[in-house]
């Protein structure tokens, strides 16, 4: 007996719809399918924005003043037989492949060649909301994967996006829906989006205003009672580091360049091996500094557990600990003045932030007394917790949405 043809329906479907899904090509379902501009032109100081794959940014377009300007009389050029319309679907075809976004304004902007344009007809794709959130579903995703081209840069012919295959269903209403689902969590990831980059700028302000500069006494905002210069001593004055062989044969900590330049944990040392082959290996404790023993290009770890680290890297932490707040210390290595300070000491090294331990030492540290120090803490804490929260609800949201296109989609 012959087997039945499976049914093409998605996994979860709204209510009242039964009908199964149609298959078809993805250039049969577009009234429009084109790249941006494959010249080159000269840039101005007014006119048309002439925009790239760079410019498609969380499912938005995203212009800053840096962005180039080409005459109208290239614009009209490019322009002289088809125009771009509010509603157009742009997706990223050179570079970063498959990055889509709805065109809101079609005004005086055009694209190069990193971008294609895609028009639905309103007889099959019955809108522009539709065919973006079919953009990002796995199956369109992994076939834009598997016809990419990789050569100086990854890209993919306007020829193979014609071939792909779509599978939608019929009826407006349900396509409809579908977008209504997708649009409407994106423009919550976006909002979520918007959350965290305004808290991190939060952040970065309250790193410049809080701590001394190198050319002041006193930072430029400052907690009420407090009001004296902060004192300055040499860094071996206040810094140890650390060489106790003691250690618990439970984790390995290496300094990294992680958000919060907290130490990754691991299982990196096997219980079995004898402790003469950890030989050097140093203990960390939650509050110590961890930097790379050459230089402290990369930046600072802050640990926040018990273990050890190789002997790669220094440890150091307080002499006089009831004097400072170590969370304090924390926030300053990773300050605009104290960078500033590194750039300054480091002149004519790559990136300005390559420094010996030894050197640091000699570098005049600015610091209030310790109940002042623990009132920025505390600021600090409360903004790193909230960052935390919102980095948390926009992986969640994310997680929810790939979800969603895995069951909403064929």
């Amino acid at each position: 007996m012959d087997k039945k043809p499976e049914k093409l329906v998605p996994e979860v479907r709204f209510k009242g719809f039964t009908d199964d899904w149609e298959q078809r090509k993805l250039g049969k379902s577009l009234s429009l399918l084109k790249d941006g501009t494959h010249g080159s032109y000269e840039s101005v100081q007014q006119g048309a924005w002439l925009l790239s794959a760079k410019n498609i940014i969380n499912n938005r377009v995203v212009i800053t003043s840096n962005d180039r300007k080409i005459s109208e009389n290239d614009f009209k050029k490019i322009h002289d037989k088809f125009q771009l319309r509010k509603g157009d679907v742009l997706l990223t075809i050179v570079g970063t492949i498959g990055r889509s976004a709805i065109l809101k304004e079609a005004n005086k902007l055009t694209f190069q060649r990193s971008v294609a344009y895609l028009r639905p007809d309103e007889n099959i794709l019955t809108s522009s909301n539709f065919l973006f959130s079919l953009s990002k579903s796995s199956n369109f995703q992994n076939q834009l994967k598997k016809r990419t081209v990789i050569s100086a840069q990854p890209g993919i012919y306007l020829s193979d996006i014609d071939k792909l295959n779509i599978t939608i269903p019929e009826l407006k209403e349900e396509q409809d829906k579908i977008a209504s689902i997708i649009i409407t969590i994106d423009s919550i990831l976006s909002l979520q989006q918007r959350k965290l980059e305004q808290l991190k700028q939060l952040k970065k302000a309250m790193l410049q205003q809080l701590f001394v500069n190198k050319n002041s006494k006193q930072p430029n905002l400052r907690f009420k009672n407090f009001n004296g210069d902060w004192k300055q001593r040499k860094g071996k004055s206040i810094f140890y580091s650390k060489s106790n062989k003691d250690f618990p044969e439970l984790t390995v900590l290496s300094a990294t360049q992680d958000k919060g330049m907290v130490p990754r944990s691991s299982t990196g040392i096997d219980i079995k091996y004898e402790k003469k082959s950890l030989r050097g290996y140093k203990k960390v404790e939650p509050g110590d500094f961890i930097v790379h023993l050459r230089s402290f290009q990369g930046g600072f770890a802050y640990s926040d557990l018990t273990g050890i680290v190789s002997p790669a890297y220094t440890v150091f932490t307080f002499k006089q600990p009831e004097m400072f707040n170590n969370y304090f210390w924390k926030e300053k290595f990773t300050s605009y003045n104290f960078i500033q300070l590194l750039k300054k000491v480091t002149y004519g090294v790559r990136d300005g932030r390559s420094i010996s331990y030894s050197d640091f030492l000699t570098l005049n540290e600015k610091f209030p007394v310790e109940v002042e120090q623990t009132k920025i803490a505390d600021l600090f804490k409360t903004i790193n917790n909230l960052i935390a929260f919102q980095q948390n609800k926009l992986t969640q949201l994310t997680a929810l949405k790939k979800h969603l296109l895995q069951k909403l989609f064929i």
